[in-house]
């Protein structure tokens, strides 16, 4: 009688540098002896190097193993992974088990080779299964308890704790006695574990334009937008040669960092979720830390000022003081527009409106104002998120696991994201009658995304649907202009005619970029 073939099998390996047991030696190791002990045999290996269990979005081997078996072109009958932590640390457990469940379906059922129990379907063993998944996502929320305490007391002794040093600073590595040993360039970090990074004052010219724009908001009395705009008029690049704009101006202007203080913990984003401020009483703060850019009394004079503003607008102002704002602008210019709204001395800003109302639409609704589309503006903006809404759906359906869509923080602005981690900007371009009866398409860029690699949509001329689509390389500007079929940008893109095909483009244009 001929042999039984042993099974063939894909093993998945995750390294993490929370324990050496976790190597990828240890692990295949296991599987090895796992595979010869149940007939199987290894035919195909998957693996995420030094890469946190807590979403799979970071997990291109995971992704690519589930797409592999869901598609039907695995070679395999089985997957084996070392325990249970290794297939994820999921903070929702059902999300583990979704994963699973999608394998066993499509007949590749997962075994877990260091575990107690065997991967069947047993009331115990379910129930086993059930608890070490809790346990494996409870030991990402213990550790980043522990982690959050120890960054807690470095940040209460004076050192650094991660992020970027900012425009005018710089990070510098110095011994536990905080003994200087050399700067970090942007994307270095310390190799030692003993070692602290701090903060000191970058380049002069840097230092200069600091204390200027100090200067600029006390003794000329500009506000945010009109520093970054003298500061873009004057060439001064920001952080990257990027431009200025009004948050980097109101970051340097409020930030303690540049009178030597050190403060952490003012926003916090465990296990990945979407940042959250903390309240005040919860942040650690270290007085004259790192050596001050500008003195204290300079810092406490511009926050005098600035809380005067706010004094007057818009946090105490009533409704009706807000929407009479609108009011005055429509009665002196026959329209309103959200530039209007930005440059009118002595009123709100867009944001404030938004925040306040909803939207600024809904302010606008409030006053009576309809908007550029009189009598069904409102409705066609509707419609157009929907439109925008279901294509991104679609794309995503086509193109799963490798497009997903991205919400930041609980906004209504929607992004896609690339399975390596890129952002995609998606704009919907209405159309506008010009001169002589003639269509140009509007495209309104994004401040924070007209860097991405941006999918342009255009709309017919009902506003129902889509005329046709192109993904083209960062627009750079974030300032609105109106597009032609013969635009330049059109043309240097890459029309979508199936939207099978984005992600394909979106990975050929970014070699490009």
């Amino acid at each position: 009688m001929s042999a039984t073939l042993p099974t063939p099998a894909a093993q998945y390996l995750r390294m993490s540098t929370d324990r050496q047991e976790y190597s990828a030696e240890n692990q295949s190791q296991a599987i090895s002896k796992y595979a010869e002990t149940h007939g199987f045999s290894v035919v195909q290996t998957y693996w995420d190097p030094a890469i946190s269990g807590v979403l799979l979005r970071r997990r291109k081997g995971l992704q690519k193993l589930i797409q592999d078996v869901v598609q039907g072109v695995a070679s395999y009958r089985a997957i084996l992974v070392y325990d249970v932590s290794r297939w994820g640390r999921f903070q929702d457990t059902d999300e583990s088990a979704y994963y699973e469940f999608m394998c066993k379906s499509a007949g590749v059922r997962v075994h877990y080779c260091a575990e107690i129990f065997s991967n069947d379907d047993t009331l115990e063993n379910m129930i086993m299964k059930s608890v070490k998944r809790v346990m494996a996502g409870e030991y990402s929320r213990e550790l980043g308890v522990k982690i959050l305490a120890g960054q807690r007391r470095g940040a209460s002794l004076g050192f650094r704790q991660g992020a970027q040093p900012g425009y005018g600073l710089r990070r510098l590595l110095v011994s536990a006695d905080k003994s200087p040993k050399q700067f970090l360039a942007p994307g270095e970090r310390k190799s030692i574990a003993t070692d602290r990074v701090i903060l000191v004052p970058g380049p002069a010219q840097e230092v200069r334009c600091v204390r200027e724009m100090y200067s600029m908001f006390i003794n000329k009395r500009m506000t945010f937008s009109e520093i970054a705009r003298e500061l873009n008029r004057r060439r001064t690049q920001y952080i990257d040669g990027s431009e200025w704009n009004l948050r980097a101006v109101q970051t340097i202007l409020t930030h303690p960092k540049y009178i030597g203080c050190n403060i952490y913990g003012r926003y916090t984003q465990r296990l990945y979720t979407p940042p959250k401020q903390r309240p005040r009483s919860e942040w650690t703060v270290m007085p004259e830390a790192f050596e001050p850019i500008v003195y204290p009394a300079t810092f406490a004079k511009v926050q005098r000022i600035k809380e005067r503003v706010n004094e007057q607008f818009p946090r105490n102002r009533s409704d009706n003081d807000l929407l009479d704002a609108l009011r005055a602008i429509l009665a002196k210019n026959g329209r309103i527009t959200i530039d209007l709204i930005e440059h009118t001395p002595n009123t709100p800003s867009a944001k404030t409106y938004s925040t306040r109302f909803g939207s600024v639409s809904r302010a606008y609704e409030l006053i009576g104002y309809s908007g550029f589309w009189r009598g069904g503006w409102l409705e066609t903006r509707r419609r157009i998120q929907v439109l925008r809404s279901d294509l991104m759906g679609e794309i995503v359906g086509l193109n799963y696991p490798r497009v997903s869509i991205e919400n930041r923080g609980g906004s209504y602005r929607t992004r896609l994201r690339i399975d390596d981690g890129r952002l995609i900007s998606v704009l919907v371009s209405r159309p506008i009658r010009c001169y002589k009866d003639t269509i140009r398409w509007l495209l309104v860029p994004r401040q924070d995304e007209c860097r991405l690699i941006t999918l342009v949509a255009r709309l017919n001329v009902e506003c129902d649907a889509f005329k046709d689509m192109f993904v083209i390389s960062p627009i750079g500007r974030p300032a609105a202009v109106y597009i032609k079929d013969s635009d330049l940008r059109l043309q240097r893109g890459t029309r979508l005619i199936d939207l099978k095909e984005f992600y394909e483009t979106i990975e050929k244009l970014g070699k490009q970029v």
